[in-house]
């Protein structure tokens, strides 16, 4: 589903049913140098499932045109806006990764739109190591290959993949090396960069009024469950869920566990 903005158009793809408004929205939000894929097996089963479903490009990623945008606070504007666009009446706001961090910021900012937000594999402050931005900024390929072997918890997922000759990090290497590709823009540094800079998490945290859940990997390098104390202090009626057996790329080493924790609290905040 292609959505009108200016300047460029902005893509969300729909889990395989046509858009409806007047449905709960469930809104993913990917990471950085992914696009709406990463999502594809939680995104289906909402849009048959009750929801409406708008799992976004970020600008530069997949197929929405544009540059990347260089800060959390410019990704959630341009989000917010994306939402009025496409005529959402009530959302729930699913993000991994930096798009936790969009997550929150747009939640903060939409309160009478949003009725739930699932901060998936995140960290507040979400800070980057040096070594990673330098690599990110000039060794673009060596950065992918250090996120995809930190990102996940074994060389195969136990006790099997989820298909047939699916390989999980095989899968997210070539999802980050088509994003580069796609774009010739520096994605993964200003992507890097704007987690790295943001600082406004507590601040937005204290300002939500909805559910709120912090759905993470026990294993994970990239965002480890500890690196989220300053957001659960803020967000004390919050829920907690460690997903066992997964790194920071929950939603491809869990689908499963990922999928059912995501439903039952969107579900729930609807009520």
């Amino acid at each position: 589903m292609l959505i009108n903005l200016q300047p460029h158009a902005a893509y969300a793809y729909t889990g395989g049913k046509p858009f409806n408004a007047q449905l709960p929205t469930a809104v993913f939000i990917h990471g950085a140098q992914n696009d709406h894929s990463v999502w594809a097996l939680q995104t289906r089963y909402f849009a048959h499932h009750g929801f409406s479903v708008l799992a976004v490009d970020l600008p530069g990623h997949g197929r929405s045109k544009g540059q990347p945008l260089s800060t959390v606070e410019a990704m959630a504007d341009w989000l917010s806006t994306l939402l009025v666009s496409a005529g959402v009446q009530r959302a729930v706001l699913i993000g991994h990764s930096m798009g936790s961090l969009i997550a929150l910021e747009t939640a903060s900012r939409a309160k009478a739109l949003v009725t739930g937000v699932a901060l998936v594999g995140t960290a507040y402050p979400m800070k980057v190591s040096p070594l990673l931005l330098e690599a990110s900024e000039h060794r673009e390929p060596s950065a992918i290959d250090m996120v995809n072997i930190w990102s996940h918890s074994s060389i195969a997922q136990k006790p099997s993949a989820p298909g047939p000759g699916f390989y999980v990090p095989s899968g997210s290497r070539r999802l980050m090396q088509h994003v580069a590709k796609k774009n010739t823009a520096k994605v993964f540094f200003t992507d890097f960069s704007a987690c790295n800079a943001y600082a406004n998490g507590e601040a937005a945290a204290k300002a939500l009024d909805c559910p709120t859940l912090f759905l993470l990997g026990r294993n994970d390098m990239m965002t480890p469950p500890k690196a989220v104390a300053s957001l659960i202090a803020a967000l004390p009626q919050s829920q907690r869920v460690v997903v066992n057996g997964s790194g920071h790329a929950l939603m491809a080493e869990q689908p499963d566990q990922v999928l059912d924790a995501l439903f039952e609290f969107a579900n729930g905040s609807l009520k």
